[in-house]
């Protein structure tokens, strides 16, 4: 293996975001989204899960089919881009009314 090479990157240590992190919750770190493997207070290290499949807070009224590409919109998952960040594809249907969705995060 390369000297170079630190791990997978699949957990990132990074700096809690204003207002800190809660463990499960997803939050977007300059233009990386993860979600918080433990809390921390803004300005500490926290550990960030940048890949895998997620179940995530969905927007209500919005439908979702596989595939499809899915935007942090700062509170919860959502189908709609603007004024939002990609973070993934869904991997399950989900109907309007279900309060959260199957996201897979992009790599």
């Amino acid at each position: 293996m390369a000297r170079n090479y630190v791990k997978p990157g699949n957990v990132l240590t990074l700096t809690a975001p204003s207002g800190g992190v809660v463990s499960g919750g997803g939050y977007v770190v300059g233009d990386l989204f993860v979600i918080a493997v433990h809390n921390a207070a803004e300005g500490e290290p926290f550990e960030g899960n940048a890949v895998g499949a997620w179940d995530l807070p969905k927007a209500s009224s919005d439908p979702w089919g596989e595939g499809v590409k899915v935007y942090w919109d700062g509170t919860q998952a959502t189908t709609v881009a603007t004024d939002n960040h990609l973070i993934g594809h869904s991997a399950a249907v989900a109907d309007a009314d279900a309060p959260t969705g199957l996201v897979r995060l992009q790599p």
